[in-house]
């Protein structure tokens, strides 16, 4: 079956046919299909990836309306994997997408990426023990991950930046992210798209811990988005040979000992 890129028209614009060939050949992981992963995925599949492999376990419900992709009202009770790969092949028919309709244990999450010749991971968990999995095995292997930290109880989409994590502040999960990392003997080295916007607190609720996840803060409708958009712009940049430049970071000093 021959390539059909006539959809791609204005990507190839920008991108070149040498581009579009790479973009096709790339093989790309997308862990999380929450606000982040979904948009992310969609970015990605637009953008020409030829090889996508899509992962989580969870099933749409009500409250993701506000701010997830593939949630809606006719959604709810279904699986956000399979929604999300009978989306990403209307896109592109010509996609090879896996699914994984599962929250990847630990060394269910090792295996996966070591036996799966990815080009990049996006790092799209909200769960700080499978992310925590995900980011060490891809450093310890040298596979190129772009990690999203914390898109709740935040409003201004203009303080998001992309850095190396040992220069992320006002992120609570960011923080406990380089605390448990230091652990693994991780100090930097991993690019991550975070907010220096403080967090509303009082957006803060507790949760029942289910799938590592003890709290969540509130969130709006365009805040994961633009941090998944992010992520797929990182993705697909390096993926052209593109280098991606820090933004600066004018840390303020009290966390300058934080790191």
């Amino acid at each position: 079956m021959s390539l059909d890129t006539q959809w791609m028209g204005r990507t190839r614009l920008l991108v070149g046919d040498a581009g579009i060939e790479k973009l096709h050949n790339a093989n790309v992981l997308i862990v999380g299909l929450g606000g982040v992963g979904s948009y992310a995925a969609e970015a990605i599949c637009r953008a020409g990836v030829g090889n996508i492999t899509i992962v989580d376990g969870d099933t749409v419900d009500t409250t993701n309306r506000n701010r997830q992709l593939p949630a809606l009202k006719s959604t709810e009770g279904l699986s956000k994997v399979v929604l999300m790969h009978e989306r990403l092949l209307d896109i592109n028919p010509q996609c090879n997408i896996t699914m994984l309709n599962q929250f990847m244990k630990i060394e269910d999450m090792k295996a996966l990426v070591l036996d799966g010749k990815f080009d990049y991971v996006v790092d799209a968990i909200d769960s700080i023990t499978p992310k925590l999995t995900l980011i060490s095995t891809c450093v310890f292997n040298n596979i190129r991950i772009i990690s999203s930290m914390g898109a709740g109880g935040k409003f201004d989409p203009t303080q998001i930046l992309v850095q190396d994590i040992s220069s992320s502040y006002n992120c609570n999960l960011a923080h406990y992210v380089r605390k448990r990392l230091r652990k693994y003997g991780i100090r930097s080295g991993v690019k991550v798209v975070f907010s220096t916007e403080l967090a509303e607190v009082s957006s803060l609720m507790i949760t029942d811990g289910s799938n590592f996840k003890r709290s969540a803060f509130g969130t709006i409708s365009y805040m994961p988005a633009v941090f998944g958009l992010t992520c797929a712009s990182v993705v697909v940049r390096e993926l052209l040979d593109k280098k991606v430049k820090f933004n600066k970071v004018d840390r303020p000093e009290q966390f300058l000992a934080k790191k």
